[in-house]
């Protein structure tokens, strides 16, 4: 068996794990307090490019979203999301859960528009009985999206201003960050997130930690008593020092840009074995993440041999899956996926 089905279903990346072997017989501070979670965080403030950035770490995506989410926004507030997107979609209400409301809106191939976001705020306050209804106070986005897509610089830009003139702060989840700022087609850096965004978080769950997302708030927008309120949504690491002992490998020696360059050249090889061979994209995917159409027969002949992830149903009879690159991809495991294809291409 060969395994695309998600990015983060190996460990940790080895130069990751070796730091933390390193320092496992070390007593540090808990709850992020220690000096590896400090080494990190100037690192991270560093690859930002803005010292005054404030960075908070949270063991996984969902708490991450969680967390962010119903400690930015006022008890009448909900979020703007995309029909697909990650806190709409795939977190099994979390953010209901914490009594917010996710308001969603149109969406492009997992993309929000801004001036999706600006109609749908117009018409919110151009009704006059919008006390009795859940503000728009915050709008997120994922870069990468569920769908591997990604923002240009104008479309953040524009989305930015958009929330700006509605005193809303943009909110991106970067679970998948490494792969978008790798990307071989974009023109947004980390430096454009910390501009345009409000705060945003660079994952490393997906890009070579065990675990671990780091949480970067800009121009003062961390609220207060940010680590009291992750302690009462259960969401804060007694050994804290586990995620910072990681962040800290993460980006030293650039290691982080370089785990998402390598994911981004094997799904590029992986792209070329699936269009020599004819088969359907569901869209052109730039980043780890590719979206192919398979017959639901031909599904049923590779199955026991590659692992895959489910998408969507394309019709009655094919479906769209996900086949997912990392820094655990090898080259033999691609080698074994064109070997499969064609053995059920002949069957």
């Amino acid at each position: 068996m060969v395994y695309f089905g998600s990015d983060y279903l190996a460990g940790a990346h080895p130069e990751v794990l070796e730091r933390l072997v390193e320092t496992n017989l070390e007593c540090l501070s808990g709850y992020g307090t220690d000096k590896y979670c400090d080494l990190a965080k100037e690192k991270i403030k560093q690859a930002v490019g803005v010292p005054e950035a404030e960075v908070e770490f949270i063991a996984g995506g969902t708490q991450t979203n969680a967390v962010v989410v119903s400690t930015m926004l006022r008890d009448h507030e909900g979020v703007i999301a995309a029909k697909t997107g990650h806190i709409a979609a795939h977190e099994a209400g979390s953010i209901e859960y914490t009594g917010h409301k996710v308001i969603e809106v149109p969406q492009e191939n997992g993309k929000l528009s801004a001036k999706d976001v600006k109609a749908f705020c117009e018409a919110f306050y151009g009704d006059e009985n919008h006390d009795h209804m859940v503000f728009p106070g915050m709008v997120y986005i994922s870069h990468p999206t569920e769908y591997g897509t990604l923002y240009t610089k104008k479309e953040l830009t524009d989305i930015s201003a958009v929330c700006r003139e509605y005193k809303m702060p943009l909110f991106m989840d970067g679970a998948r960050l490494a792969y978008g700022l790798m990307s071989r087609g974009t023109d947004v850096t980390l430096q454009d997130i910390a501009k345009l965004c409000d705060v945003f978080y660079i994952g490393g769950t997906k890009a070579g930690a065990l675990c671990g997302e780091a949480v970067v708030f800009m121009r003062g927008c961390r609220p207060a008593h940010f680590l009291t309120s992750v302690k009462r949504r259960g969401a804060l690491l007694a050994k804290g020092r586990l995620l910072g002992v990681q962040f800290d490998a993460l980006f030293t020696d650039g290691l982080y840009f370089e785990i998402g360059k390598y994911a981004i050249d094997m799904a590029e090889r992986i792209k070329e074995i699936f269009k020599s061979r004819g088969f359907k994209f569901f869209l052109d995917s730039p980043t780890n993440q590719q979206f192919i159409v398979l017959e639901n027969g031909f599904m049923e002949k590779i199955k026991d041999r590659v692992s895959y992830g489910f998408w969507e149903k394309y019709d009655d009879t094919h479906t769209v899956v996900r086949f997912a690159t990392s820094w655990s991809t090898t080259e033999e495991d691609l080698k074994e996926l064109e070997t499969v294809l064609d053995e059920a291409l002949r069957a």
